[in-house]
């Protein structure tokens, strides 16, 4: 796979690899024998780019996503790019199945979070660190000077921040550069004024489910329902109405697919890529025909034409 840049000089493969799916927030979590051998599978297709948290996980084992993605990658550590993220942790007490979330990004909470995400991801630095969530209780200046602390004593190479408003992010970038920020991006979720202000500061976008949770891969249908513990059932991408909305999108993208020998979710991707140089989606999945047929999206070419006629059906 071919590389791109994302903000401060960070290489990357094109299209990354979600790991989140592997542990959390789609139903009984994938074993962890099997989890690596999926996760060292996409790296011998060519995903260089592995994204990961450390609360990926559920109840009995919170941190299990960190653990899988430091054992699949540890022998070939200096070959990819590990992002990995602080700032959140759940609450499964009331829930398990939907925890609550807490935020905390306080300098305290930051340097135990990177010494637990260093010691499970076997590895002496992490290449893109991400403020997951804002925390109300701490500004953007704050958590960049712990940031700027962290590349300056080599623990990680480049820092990012995960569902953010522009303004929090230029605040933050005004103190240590942002090399990324990684916001829910694809054909149902896109603001290009956002995209525009990334632009002008220098910043990579990595798009998380850029596919809509495979809704974008137009492979389900209304009354669509999934396992118990999967968060896809509680978002609005597989309603009916979102079905209905969304049916000269799914049509025409499934059509241009037809015409170009790839699926509708290699198209969504491509559309991604044709856009920008610098949005990075990270597609998941549990299955290797997936992540190999994602990876191959790389290849889809679009032309302006229709590049612009898919813009012209976007909600």
């Amino acid at each position: 796979m071919s590389e791109t840049i994302l903000g401060n000089h960070l290489k990357v493969s094109k299209i990354g690899f979600g790991c989140m799916g592997l542990s959390h927030a789609n139903g009984k979590p994938v074993d962890t024998e099997n989890a690596i051998t999926i996760i060292k599978k996409a790296y011998e297709l060519g995903y260089t780019f592995f994204d990961t948290a450390e609360t990926y996980g559920f109840k009995e084992d919170i941190h299990h996503n960190e653990k899988i993605v430091g054992m699949a990658l540890k022998d070939v550590r200096e070959n990819v790019v590990i992002a990995t993220k602080f700032g959140v942790s759940f609450d499964y007490s009331k829930n398990p199945e939907h925890p609550d979330l807490i935020v905390d990004s306080s300098k305290e909470v930051i340097l135990k979070s990177l010494e637990g995400s260093l010691k499970r991801l076997q590895t002496n630095y992490i290449d893109l660190y991400y403020q997951h969530r804002l925390d109300p209780n701490v500004g953007p200046e704050e958590v960049a000077e712990v940031m700027k602390e962290l590349i300056q004593q080599g623990k990680i190479k480049h820092w990012g921040i995960s569902m953010a408003d522009i303004d929090y992010v230029k605040r933050a970038h005004a103190v240590c550069p942002v090399t990324a920020v990684e916001n829910v991006y694809n054909l149902l979720v896109h603001d290009d004024t956002y995209l525009d202000e990334l632009e002008k500061l220098g910043i990579g976008l990595v798009s998380c489910c850029p596919l809509a949770k495979g809704f974008l891969s137009n492979q389900y249908q209304k009354g669509q329902t999934f396992e118990s513990g999967d968060y896809r059932n509680d978002v609005d991408w597989f309603k009916d109405s979102s079905f209905d909305k969304n049916k000269q999108l799914l049509e025409y993208i499934t059509e241009l697919a037809a015409l170009k020998n790839a699926t509708a979710a290699q198209i969504s991707l491509a559309w991604m890529i044709n856009k920008k140089s610098w949005i990075v989606p990270i597609p998941g999945s549990r299955k290797t025909t997936r992540i190999e047929e994602n990876i191959k999206a790389e290849n889809v070419s679009l032309t302006k034409d229709e590049m612009n006629h898919i813009e012209s059906l976007l909600g």
